[in-house]
């Protein structure tokens, strides 16, 4: 077991854009469900219409996505915003 113990600290965690992409994918989901939806007899047929549905899905989901992501960014920036009130010592 000791073999797969890691022997160093892992790296912070990269911080980027995360809503614009979690926006950006959710529009991209839903595009293609719209750009599906033409050929659903064509799907249907062929037994693939859980592709259709499969971008309706991720189109949902990053409705969830989107929301979680603003409630996150917003608590990441009240506690910066804290930190920096408690950082500050005030003037008496």
């Amino acid at each position: 077991m000791a073999k797969w113990t890691p022997r160093h600290e892992a790296p912070e965690p990269l911080e980027g854009p995360v809503v614009a992409t979690i926006i950006g994918g959710t529009i991209l989901w839903f595009v293609l469900f719209l750009a599906q939806l033409p050929f659903y007899g064509w799907f249907d047929d062929h037994g693939h219409t859980w592709w259709v549905w499969t971008c309706l899905a991720g189109a949902g989901l990053g409705l969830i996505g989107i929301w979680y992501v603003r409630k996150r960014d917003a608590a990441i920036k009240r506690a910066e915003t804290s930190e920096d009130l408690t950082a500050t010592p005030s003037a008496e």
